[in-house]
């Protein structure tokens, strides 16, 4: 008898989490080259600076921010994706056709994105608050802090300034990693020749990240 896999929403948003804790330094050392006035260094010369002048721990700066970030634009959009996805899966009696699962995919991504542009904000601030002259950094002690500060020294607006960019992004994003993801494995199992397994689950998301790729050069063109 096949094992019948349930998922949950929310391990996509603790998984997630645990990612960002990974490559939070990346995220860290991208958004210090991004802001360079002009280039003087490569992201190792940049992590070797970062290190040097502030130690390794610096590379964590804006940790919690991240996680912030994650818990709600990467909640959202799964939560929305997988939701709904289930819900019309089982009213339907078998799998959505891709088209909707695109159309939902950016429904729950552009949500979330928007959802997430408060902690976005105050992460890449908190990042790049090493660069700045002592006088003029901001010395969020925590996400929340840096939230409650954003709120009471500049207003609801500023929270979300940057929202249209980056709910276009989480949609585009979410297109890409959730609905192409899901028709890769539907069209996997169906072939018959592979189970439920970590190889297929693989293997489908390479086929999404592949065609989401060869998209992304078609616009580039």
């Amino acid at each position: 008898m096949t094992e019948k896999r349930m998922s949950r929403w929310y391990f996509g948003g603790l998984a997630s989490c645990g990612a960002a804790c990974c490559t939070h330094p990346l995220d860290l050392l991208k958004v210090h080259l991004q802001t360079q006035q002009e280039v003087k260094k490569r992201m190792i010369g940049m992590a070797v600076h970062v290190v040097k002048n502030d130690g390794v721990l610096a590379l964590y700066s804006g940790l919690s921010a991240s996680l912030c970030r994650q818990m709600s634009y990467s909640l959202t959009r799964f939560a929305i994706y997988e939701t709904v996805r289930d819900m019309m899966g089982s009213t339907n009696q078998g799998p959505m056709p891709f088209y909707q699962k695109v159309l939902l995919g950016a429904f729950g991504g552009f949500t979330g994105g928007f959802v997430g542009t408060p902690a976005d904000m105050v992460n890449v601030r908190m990042q790049n608050d090493m660069k700045l002259p002592p006088e003029l950094r901001r010395n969020y002690k925590h996400a929340i802090d840096g939230l409650f500060r954003v709120f009471r020294e500049e207003g609801i607006r500023k929270l979300f300034s940057g929202a249209s960019m980056a709910s276009s992004r989480g949609a585009m994003v979410t297109v890409g990693q959730l609905a192409c993801y899901d028709q890769a494995k539907q069209l996997v199992l169906g072939t018959g020749m592979m189970g439920d397994n970590i190889f297929t689950h693989f293997l489908s998301s390479f086929i999404a990240v592949s065609i989401w790729f060869y998209f992304s050069l078609i616009q580039l063109v």
